[in-house]
């Protein structure tokens, strides 16, 4: 018995050896070796059944039956095989393992007993039925649970697969010889086929052997195997280690190797992961149930028990003959920090640190629903700096840039902690005043913006420089809850400031609506003038103050509209440079001017107005010389006239085109001298040959002495720098004989002429007569 039992161990160990062998093989080498692995299963059962059966002693003479002998192999054989077929198919299902554990049981009860019939005495063989019963019923479930346990990926579940045969083997044969009686009969002999124990013995033997030897064999293919295996996880895990991110091989959940990144990554030093479990690393993912090469959000927990974010990846790769989980741990910490600079990015203003336009509407819709939630009422102020941009144009950006921060301080100061206090760009901010019991709180705050802004001024460098703020703000719920209805109430109410004055502030009602419906229909129409053309051009006479004739004409833009009538500039003009029309509008004045100019007689010029958006089109100077080419207007006779607000941006570029259009012969003439901020030193920087004196200093002369000495200072000066000068807005005789006799070179107001069309201007070209006439007139 004890040699039934080594065989029958070192049998199994064989069959299991064999067959992963065949697992890791391929094609016909895994057919040949499967095939042996289930021959030697048979083979053990039937070597250990006839091993007991020839050490059993009967005291009678015993024999066996050749061929159910035979029959008993291959019923051992066939079983056995029926079930490792089933069990490979299972594709490790346990219930069809138990399944095909049973078929395997089977094989081995139909190898048992049909050997005990081939066991031959001379006498007679009783059967303990109940005996019989009890080893089948015990040893087919035990057979079942051997194969589960053997398609099992856990190592402890597979190891235990081999006891679990052999103690199913081993119930059965010893239940089943006990459950034989045997009873001598000496008038009974043995029949003349039967095959003597001393002859069958060899046999046995033969298997044995053969099972040894597959044995051996099997033993060494497991120890390549695992020399195999562990050169190939020494491969992967030197090349786990170039890895930057963190890699986990895993056989289940339990950690076999892990690469330098995870262990920098998690704090274990050394072989601290290995043998670990992946639930102990990683406790919000399970590996098993994690769809392989799909990325999952996860937390590590490391060294410290500190929580470490991550990503986490499950694959499958074939390391030697298995195919084991490896597991990549990618920190996400960078990211995270990258992600949270792009937060800031996208909704910090980046030079004041507030809040931009994307993030304060965020908030004020955020706001807007909890106040409908909480009944909390709140106001939305909108803010625009006053005289910043000359003062940026003056002292340069970088001062700009920092009047902007100090002004984000001041409102930061003046504002309440839970108030929000935003930057929309440039020099546009916004508050948003939480909890604002009515909308005297939002106006005292305005108030307070106005106060902290205008009464104190910023200090740069040693130079001081003063500006001011413009206040419009609603108020929530009266006028309005809709977080965009609410902006645009507070910026009407913003622009209605704006238009009263400097340092002011103003709170939405409903007749900015209606101005802003005015505007709507007014922008409208301007549009629809360009394209249909009901613009036209009237001409101003300029008079020569030495010969009495007529040399040039300002030409100014009328608008005359089919229902309204004749508009005048001032209602039309800003509305164009604020909505960008005022670029073809100023080109079509270019062209239309050029072209009635050039029928007028030689030596009449015409002077154009430009606004400070057209300067900034950087293809002006090739649209003035397209007008005058397409026209046919000599250069010479065609005067551009530019006021002060043109200068104060971009000096560098704007001088640029002044000198481009003065090389190629047009005149430039500053309009509206001496309201600027710096007049005397552009008229030192720019190539300008006359200047307009404007007629807010003409309108008290000759009476107030002050505008007298300051329009005979502007002349004396104009002549001192060979430039001519002319006069605009002379009305009265009285103002004529003045600047006449204050040397001025031309006389420009309704003294003159009042503003003519084109035909009506030809005719009074025609017509014109002496200054002294004309005054007398």
């Amino acid at each position: 018995m004890l040699i039934a039992g080594l065989v029958c161990a070192t049998g199994i160990f064989a069959s299991f050896a064999i067959a992963k062998h065949a697992v890791r093989s391929t094609a016909k080498p895994r057919f040949y070796w499967g095939l042996t692995s289930v021959v030697a299963s048979g083979c053990t059962a039937w070597a250990t059944h006839f091993i007991i059966l020839l050490a059993f002693k009967p005291g009678m003479p015993a024999a066996f039956d050749p061929l159910l002998t035979a029959v008993s192999l291959a019923c051992a054989v066939i079983g056995i095989g029926a079930g490792i077929v089933l069990s490979i198919r299972s594709r490790r299902r346990p219930r069809r393992q138990f399944a095909a554990g049973l078929v395997v049981g089977v094989g081995i009860v139909a190898l048992h007993y049909v050997g005990q019939a081939a066991y031959l005495v001379t006498g007679s063989v009783h059967w303990d039925l109940r005996l019989v019963s009890l080893s089948i019923l015990v040893s087919l479930p035990i057979s079942g649970l051997a194969v589960v346990a053997a398609a099992n990926r856990n190592r402890r579940w597979q190891i235990a697969a081999a006891p679990l045969l052999l103690l199913s083997i081993a119930i059965l044969h010893f239940c089943g010889m006990a459950a034989m009686t045997l009873q001598f009969d000496p008038a009974q002999s043995l029949p003349a086929f039967s095959v003597l124990p001393q002859n069958i013995t060899p046999v046995v033997a033969g298997v044995s052997i053969a099972l040894i030897g597959l044995a051996v064999l099997g033993w060494r293919f497991d120890v390549s195997a695992k020399l195999r295996l562990r050169h190939d996880r020494r491969r992967l895990q030197d090349l786990a280690n170039v890895a930057l991110e963190g890699l986990l091989i895993t056989d289940g959940d339990t950690i076999i190797t892990a690469n330098d990144s995870i262990k920098r990554l998690s704090g274990f030093r050394g072989s601290g992961l290995t043998g670990s479990l992946v639930s102990a690393l990683l406790p919000d993912i399970d590996i098993a149930s994690l769809p392989e090469k799909e990325e999952r959000e996860a937390e590590l927990i490391d060294a410290q028990g500190l929580p470490v974010p991550v990503r986490v990846l499950r694959s499958e790769v074939a390391v030697g003959h298995k195919r084991q989980t490896v597991v990549a741990v990618r920190d996400q910490r960078e990211r995270l920090r990258t992600e949270a600079k792009m937060r800031n990015l996208a909704f910090i203003d980046q030079l004041t640190q507030l809040p931009n336009r994307t993030r304060f509407y965020d908030l004020l819709t955020v706001h807007a629903a909890s106040r409908r939630a909480r009944e909390r009422n709140f106001a939305v102020l909108m803010l625009d700096l006053d005289r910043f941009k000359p003062v940026n144009d003056m002292l340069g950006h970088a001062a700009g840039d920092l009047i902007l921060r100090q002004v984000a301080e001041r409102l930061r100061s003046t504002a309440r902690d839970d108030d929000i206090v935003a930057r929309l760009g440039g020099d546009e901010f916004a508050v948003l005043q939480l909890g604002a019991e009515g909308a005297h709180e939002a106006a005292a705050l305005a108030q307070r913006i106005i106060d902290a802004i205008s009464l104190h001024p910023f200090v740069l460098e040693g130079q001081s420089a003063h500006i001011g703020v413009s206040v419009g703000f609603a108020w929530a719920p009266e006028d309005g809850e809709a977080p965009i209805e609410l902006l645009r109430k507070a910026d009407l109410a913003l622009y209605a400031a704006k238009a009263e004055g400097q340092a002011t502030f103003r709170r939405y009602d409903v007749a900015l609506d209606e101005r802003t419906r005015k505007r709507r229909a007014l922008e409208a129409g301007l549009r629809r003038a360009l394209s249909e053309g009901q613009l036209e051009l009237q001409y101003q006479p300029l008079l020569d103050a030495r010969t009495g004739r007529i040399t040039s004409a300002e030409a100014l833009v009328r608008w005359r509209d089919p229902e309204r009538g004749l508009i005048s500039p001032a209602d039309f003009i800003g509305l164009a440079e604020e909505t960008g029309l005022i670029l073809p509008l100023g080109e079509w004045v270019l062209q239309t001017a050029c072209a009635e100019a050039a029928k007028w007689p030689d030596g009449i010029s015409v002077a154009v107005n430009l606004s400070p958006a057209q300067f900034r089109d950087q293809t002006l100077a090739s649209i003035v010389i397209a007008a005058l080419t397409a026209a046919g207007l000599a250069p010479d006779r065609l005067e551009l006239e530019i006021t002060e607000g043109v200068l104060l941006s971009e000096e560098a570029k704007t001088l640029a085109t002044l000198e481009q259009l003065r090389e190629f012969g047009v005149g430039m003439s500053m309009d509206d001298f001496g309201t600027g901020y710096s007049s005397l030193s552009y008229l030192r920087k720019f190539p300008f040959n006359k200047i307009k004196i404007d007629q807010s200093f003409v309108r008290q002369v000759p009476a107030d002495r002050e505008s007298a000495a300051l329009v005979r200072s502007i002349i004396t000066m104009g002549a001192c720098l060979d430039m001519s000068i002319t006069v605009e807005g002379v009305e009265t005789a009285e103002q004529y004989d003045f600047v006449v006799a204050a040397g001025c070179d031309c006389v420009q107001g309704y003294y003159i002429s009042r503003p003519l069309d084109a035909a009506a201007f030809t005719a009074f070209l025609g017509s014109s007569v002496t200054s002294g006439d004309r005054a007398a007139a």
